[in-house]
């Protein structure tokens, strides 16, 4: 989604005010969990729905 709204990661931290490290551990996968409020701003900023920048990984259990 970026990419289609022609915006860095730099400018998508500022704009829903997280670190630059933590929008890195969320792009990656690498956090456990997230606040919903969080996803809501991702979505406002980005101009989309959360199931536009989420997939669901089973898990190999």
């Amino acid at each position: 989604m970026l990419a289609r709204r022609k915006m860095r990661s730099k400018e998508l931290a500022e704009a829903i005010g997280v670190s630059e490290q933590a929008l890195s551990m969320i792009r990656t996968g690498r956090i456990k969990g997230m606040r919903f409020s969080t996803l809501a701003a991702i979505c406002d900023v980005l101009d989309c729905e959360p199931g536009d920048i989420l997939a669901l990984v089973p898990s190999a259990e």
